[in-house]
């Protein structure tokens, strides 16, 4: 990629994801990720081959604008938008600008579904952890893919929100249509300054993967 994402060495089970997908789901199918940001795992996808649907509301993370990085500089950064032109991926991307809870766009089927820490965020906790992973399901046909990377509690406030939460737990929400297919956990680690976190700071990290089974 010729462009680079602000979040490009933050910790991602993305790999996993994308072997899991290319072993079951062929390219020119459809994913769809929920929570898209200025396209980090998302221009791999399109360049891969499959055509995404893109979930993200966040103007800055579509358009590209200034930002805060650590070291107290502001530059202009490229958003997903912009980045897809670039990198002639345009066309195998359909953005939908708009809350994932609310809109009508996600009634449509996809081969697989795939989001990397977006339930965390406090805009998200209007809505249980229920229906956000209940609304993600409802999107991946019989045969199609799940995955989730998700941040897991380590500070007491956090293990009251249950969207910080863990494989264990994640499991109850899937009954004997899906099966799981991997589930893995860090122990804590220190994450160095990013956008949007400019201190080093700790994080513990979970991974789902499941299958829905074919009809």
């Amino acid at each position: 990629m010729e462009t680079q994402s602000l979040w490009e060495h933050t910790l991602t089970f993305f790999p996993q994801f994308l072997a899991a997908l290319t072993e079951r789901v062929p390219a020119e199918s459809t994913v769809a990720v929920i929570g898209a940001s200025d396209g980090r795992l998302v221009l791999p996808l399109a360049a891969a081959g499959y055509r995404v649907l893109a979930f993200e509301r966040d103007p800055l993370a579509l358009h590209g604008g200034e930002v805060s990085l650590p070291g107290d500089v502001s530059p202009h950064a490229m958003g997903l938008i912009g980045r897809l032109k670039i990198e002639g991926l345009y066309d195998q991307v359909q953005i939908v600008e708009e809350d994932f809870l609310q809109t009508h766009a996600n009634d449509a089927k996809c081969d697989a579904v795939w989001t990397s820490c977006s339930w965390h965020y406090s805009a998200n906790h209007h809505r249980s952890l229920a229906e956000f992973v209940t609304r993600m399901q409802s999107l991946v046909r019989p045969g199609g893919l799940f995955g989730a990377e998700f941040m897991m509690p380590i500070e007491p406030r956090q293990a009251g929100i249950e969207h910080y939460t863990s494989p264990e737990k994640l499991s109850c929400h899937f009954n004997d249509q899906w099966r799981v297919l991997l589930t893995l956990s860090t122990n804590e680690f220190t994450e160095r300054a990013h956008a949007g976190q400019l201190q080093d700071h700790t994080h513990r990290m979970g991974l789902f993967l499941a299958a829905h089974v074919p009809t």
